[in-house]
């Protein structure tokens, strides 16, 4: 209200603002890595990947990406050339940019090599280096790799321990920049304030957006500073950074280290897993349950011997929760994804888990 008073807009292509500065500040601090960074302000998530591809294609002269199979990253040109978790978001779209190679992200439950972890080894990241850099991807032409450290609407899919690690040594080998989307992970939504910390990984890029203004439209494009190298006039947005949204930004990120709501994201989250956990062990139509802080994925499957996944169940499920007041919504194929407010208390996730438990029951007595 206090900015609706004072102003709306301004071009910050022209101009400084004091709110938009401190959030950028703000931002270069609770990013992963201890090094300078630049921050480029966008309206949605998709502008935040759009200027993120610009970026590494500037900074790296480079015109090759590789992204990830199940990923969602935006629907314009740019975004969509990445996007590979649905056919109807890039049906009928071709040609999109070129220069961008799909391959297999790492998702255990359902291994594109059908391998098993740990006995796999990390063929996954092998993969890319001895297969898709060696045969028909130049690696000396790749700008970036682009991934979203937990896929969202690829099924809320959690890599194994190791796995960025492996990624961010193999990005190294070959000068390669890494650009993480943490538009639907990022802000605390793991008990983090970035998805990417459990990895221990610095990403080169980062960019964020959604709950960054808890649901103003703004983007944020953060990257190291001798990675945002590029001149005045590359790349800008009229509206981008507006203050409004900027004000509101800088009361989430306030809020959340004031009422210490990453430590209730990790509570909370470790309490859910542990309860849908406990639900899978009963219950033949919950195949996996994964997740970080409250970022969790629920698989439901026909049977957990043939793992089939059942999206009509699932469907179900979420419906049936929606109208006794729990708000679930699916993901991937079959995923139920539980992704409460940061701010939930138990006695809240004991009742929505109560409604959960007792409709996945009556929906699998229904099969």
């Amino acid at each position: 209200k206090n900015q609706c008073d004072r102003f709306l807009h301004y071009s910050n292509t022209d101009f400084y603002y004091s709110e938009v500065v401190d959030l950028a500040e703000k931002l270069t601090s609770i990013t992963p890595g201890n090094f300078s960074k630049k921050v480029y302000f966008g309206n949605s998530g998709t502008e935040a990947i759009e200027a993120a591809i610009k970026l590494a294609k500037w900074h790296t002269r480079k015109p090759l990406f590789i992204g990830f199979i199940g990923a969602f990253h935006g629907r314009t040109i740019g975004s969509l050339s990445f996007t590979a978790s649905k056919l109807p978001q890039r049906r009928y779209f071709f040609p999109l940019m070129p220069g961008v190679t799909h391959v297999p992200y790492p998702y255990c439950y359902r291994c594109p090599f059908k391998l098993s972890y740990p006995e796999c080894h990390y063929w996954c990241v092998d993969f890319i280096d001895e297969l898709v850099l060696q045969k028909y991807v130049p690696p000396e032409e790749v700008a970036a790799i682009m991934f979203e450290p937990i896929q969202g609407e690829g099924g809320y899919v959690v890599p194994p321990p190791e796995y960025f690690q492996r990624l961010k040594k193999l990005a190294d080998k070959y000068g390669i920049l890494l650009i993480d989307d943490e538009v639907q992970s990022g802000i605390g939504r793991t008990g983090k304030w970035f998805a990417i910390e459990h990895w221990d990984i610095e990403p080169d890029i980062l960019c964020s957006a959604k709950a960054l203004a808890s649901g103003l439209p703004l983007g944020a494009t953060v990257a190291k500073e001798k990675v945002m190298d590029w001149v005045g006039g590359s790349h800008a947005s009229t509206f981008g950074g507006n203050p409004l949204s900027c004000v509101a930004a800088n009361a989430v990120i306030d809020i959340i280290k004031e009422e210490r709501l990453l430590e209730n994201a990790t509570k909370q989250g470790t309490y859910i897993l542990k309860r849908l956990d406990e639900l899978k062990e009963r219950s033949e139509i919950v195949g996996d349950v994964r997740g970080k802080g409250l970022m969790i994925g629920m698989e439901i499957v026909e049977n957990k011997e043939t793992k089939k996944p059942s999206p009509k169940q699932a469907s179900e499920i979420m419906m049936r929760s929606w109208k006794r007041g729990v708000a679930v919504i699916t993901c991937g194929v079959s995923t139920i994804r539980v992704a409460p407010p940061l701010n939930i208390t138990r006695e809240l996730v004991d009742a929505a888990m109560a409604i959960i438990e007792d409709t996945v029951k009556e929906v699998e007595k229904e099969v």
